[in-house]
């Protein structure tokens, strides 16, 4: 029986920085391991590509992943997992790969026969992938969809809760105010400015993203695999990033420390 090794990383990616909402839960959830963090801020957004042109990205990503040995793979990325994860999981058969997808679930049963936003990339939203998803649940509640591509590069440049991106904000939400129960943050990057949303659609609008779902999926493939980590051991991240200006690792590490 081949042994496996347990102490081997995990490799995170997402088109830029918006990931690491999901690499805090990983490592919330997974405090003993080891995960790569790898933003491709230089081609970000993934949210305005082709689907050819996001797959090829983060084929390019998993490789370098595979050549550092990861035993499992996040796509902390909802674009790159609707764009990619299937062709890379027949691609490379032997990684364990855990993708995002917009919370529709958890936003659907949080209230009956309710109305409910996703705010996602254009792309996400014109996937295959995800008009599957909304067919799911359409017979339980009213899903509206946002696309709110450019509010990606907000996070990318750490405009959190600046004056422009509370006007950007408040002009795409003022046609859902009053109506809407629950909003979905279909992007990793969107939870970075959750406050900010909060704020403006009111704090009785209930506001999810994939995050903890995802976390705990790669909780159970680790189990299922024996590949978890011994508790005795703390974990690490470590950053890295497509675009070589040094302030961008600056900026995941800030970002991870919120």
């Amino acid at each position: 029986m081949k042994t496996v090794d347990i102490n081997r990383p995990i490799g995170v990616f997402d088109s830029g920085v918006g990931g690491i909402s999901v690499l805090k839960e990983l490592c919330r959830l997974l405090p003993h391991e080891d995960f790569l963090f790898y933003g491709d801020s230089f081609n970000a957004p993934y949210g305005i590509k082709t689907t050819e042109e996001v797959y090829q990205l983060s084929r390019n990503i998993v490789k370098k992943f595979v050549a550092r040995d990861v035993k499992a793979i996040v796509i902390a990325c909802n674009t790159a997992t609707s764009a990619a994860i299937s062709r890379l999981r027949a691609e490379f058969p032997a990684v364990i790969f855990v993708g995002l997808e917009p919370a529709v679930k958890p936003a659907v049963e949080h209230k009956q026969n309710s109305h409910v936003l996703v705010m996602a990339t254009k792309l996400t939203l014109q996937e295959r992938k995800f008009a599957d998803l909304v067919k799911n649940y359409s017979d339980q509640a009213q899903i509206s969809v946002l696309p709110a591509s450019e509010l990606v590069e907000f996070v990318e440049r750490g405009e959190l809760d600046s004056p422009q991106l509370n006007s950007y904000l408040k002009k795409i939400l003022k046609p859902y105010l009053n109506q809407t129960d629950a909003i979905v943050l279909g992007c990793t990057h969107f939870p970075f400015v959750r406050s900010t949303i909060q704020k403006i659609v009111g704090k009785n609008i209930y506001i999810v993203d994939g995050a903890l779902g995802a976390a705990k999926r790669l909780d159970a493939e680790l189990e299922r695999t024996g590949a978890k980590c011994s508790p005795e051991q703390p974990g690490s991240v470590k950053f890295y990033n497509s675009n070589p200006d040094p302030r961008e690792i600056k900026l995941s590490r800030k970002l991870f420390s919120l």
